[in-house]
């Protein structure tokens, strides 16, 4: 449970990350509390494992025509999702969806290999 504990707030800092990164580039993803952080990341959790592996399936053969790329906007897709369901948490633009999927992805995934892995 500790570890669960752990990685969430690792997700929440790097979706604060995220959305200080994307106003640095010009993007809008908004924040506007800390509650709003924390429920976005249950969402994000939620969403990736329940609708993702669904629309992953679905657009298979896209997927396949494009190498996997296509899996970066299913991403953006699932990020932008939780900026509409979560009040506090705004995502505004598909660019700004596709960055903060992708600097969401390699912030939390660093963090969480230098923890190490759950036993």
């Amino acid at each position: 449970m500790k570890g669960l504990a752990i990685r969430w707030l690792i997700s929440v800092l790097a979706l604060y990350a995220t959305a200080f990164l994307a106003q640095k580039v010009g993007l809008e993803i908004r924040l506007t509390g800390a509650f709003s952080a924390l429920l976005a990341v249950v969402i994000l959790g939620i969403i990736n494992a329940l609708i993702r592996p669904i629309v992953v399936i679905l657009t298979l053969p896209l997927n396949c025509l494009t190498l996997g790329i296509f899996t970066f906007l299913i991403n953006g897709l699932m990020f932008w999702l939780a900026g509409q369901l979560v009040p506090g948490f705004v995502v505004k633009g598909p660019l700004a969806a596709l960055f903060g999927s992708i600097v969401m992805g390699i912030i939390s995934g660093l963090a969480n290999n230098l923890i190490g892995h759950r036993k």
